[in-house]
């Protein structure tokens, strides 16, 4: 964490919609019993991909002004290949959309150029008042435009809707 923190600190900005690129490499304490990288470390390098798209992107000190923490209501990853040890690989972070609420934000691990996992995150920002409308953060980014939403983050907003949906009527039947 704090290697890409002093990188994104010391590194070039980047563009609101941009794309941060992290590199890392595949330490023995990553590794599962299958001796490739452990499905939890993906989603703890997905921290630090949003760590370094934040700050390089110009909301560091926002952040720490405003004293907003980011919080991820959900996660979703498909893994296409393992990660081996000492195995160097690329996060490729990107924000791909958002609503009045939520921003979607994209990662890929490239070994190689190579897609070898595709993540993604639902996140927010609160303060200590409440959830902070996505249209006041893009207002800090100078974002006025919203890109199209992909398909398969609309697919991926519908079956939440229709999960929390059957989680609501499971605990209205146990009641």
């Amino acid at each position: 964490m704090l290697k890409v923190l002093l990188a994104a600190v010391l590194g070039s900005r980047l563009a609101p919609l941009g794309e941060s690129v992290a590199s890392f490499r595949v330490w023995p304490n990553d590794l599962d019993t299958n001796l490739h990288m452990n499905n939890g470390r993906y989603l703890s390098v997905m921290d630090l991909g949003r760590l370094d798209l934040m700050i390089r992107a110009g909301l560091g000190a926002v952040i720490l002004k405003r004293r907003w923490r980011p919080m991820v209501g959900s996660a979703v990853i498909r893994f296409r290949r393992g990660l081996g040890p000492f195995e160097r690989y690329d996060l490729k972070t990107r924000i791909v959309g958002w609503d009045e609420k939520w921003f979607w934000i994209e990662h890929r691990y490239e070994r190689a150029g190579e897609v070898v996992a595709l993540g993604a995150v639902k996140g927010l920002f609160r303060n200590p008042t409440g959830n902070v409308p996505t249209a006041e953060v893009l207002a800090v980014l100078g974002v006025t435009e919203a890109p199209p939403i992909p398909e398969w983050i609309l697919a991926w907003r519908r079956s939440e809707a229709g999960n929390a949906q059957a989680t609501a009527d499971s605990s209205a039947a146990v009641l």
